[in-house]
């Protein structure tokens, strides 16, 4: 893949460079947000990488323009590490967040994971482990055989299956199905999430496939 890493420091950029083409990528660079924004558009990356601490603009300012402008998977590689931030960013539609200091290994993980969900976009059939969804025949089974869901929990986890591994956000969730006016009314959510627990996890109690990310959010493990 053509990876974009946008971060201000060097060093920073040599480190990523580094661990990119080892993994066999091709690797473009950029120190602020002008740049960022120009190569995004030129080099089409498959994936960018952007920290938030830019020296002309706050990276978090970048992230809808650089979704608008492609197709390419966001993570965020930053120090900022408050939870606010974290849902700032996804909420805006960055793909994962990752904080510095950060393993390259994991960040290599991620960063084929983001780039998987960013190609499947538009599927209508979606899985996640045992777990089968079937977009437009509205119809989920586990294991071979069909689960019965409400139409708010086949909402929920169409829209967790569509962002594989991908933290959303309690509000993006809550806007999403349920409307703008119920943004904060987050135990509708857990609510429903509890309910999809209790029908495809094969223990309810001990959770592995629908994720909880204390004060943030949920995700579909990958």
């Amino acid at each position: 893949m053509k990876i974009l890493v946008v971060d201000d420091e060097p060093q920073i950029r040599r480190l990523l460079g580094v661990a990119l083409k080892r993994a066999g990528h091709e690797v473009a660079e950029a120190g602020d947000a002008a740049s960022a924004l120009r190569l995004a558009r030129t080099e089409r990356p498959a994936a960018i990488l952007l920290d938030l601490g830019l020296p002309d603009r706050d990276g978090i300012e970048l992230i809808p323009l650089l979704k608008a402008d492609g197709e390419a998977a966001l993570i965020i590689l930053s120090a900022r590490d408050a939870t606010d931030e974290k849902v700032a960013a996804l909420d805006l539609g960055a793909d994962d967040y990752v904080t510095k200091p950060f393993d390259s290994e994991e960040l290599l993980a991620r960063l084929r994971t983001a780039a998987r969900h960013a190609g499947r976009r538009g599927e209508e059939r979606l899985s996640a482990g045992e777990i089968m969804i079937d977009l437009a025949a509205r119809r989920v089974e586990r294991g071979g055989e069909e689960v019965h869901l409400t139409r708010k929990e086949f909402a929920l986890l169409a829209e967790l299956a569509a962002h594989p591994g991908r933290v959303l956000t309690h509000g993006q969730l809550l806007r999403t199905i349920w409307g703008p006016a119920h943004e904060k009314d987050i135990e509708y959510l857990r609510v429903v999430v509890r309910n999809l627990r209790q029908k495809l996890e094969e223990d309810a109690a001990r959770p592995s496939l629908i994720v909880n990310d204390p004060g943030v959010g949920y995700r579909l493990a990958r």
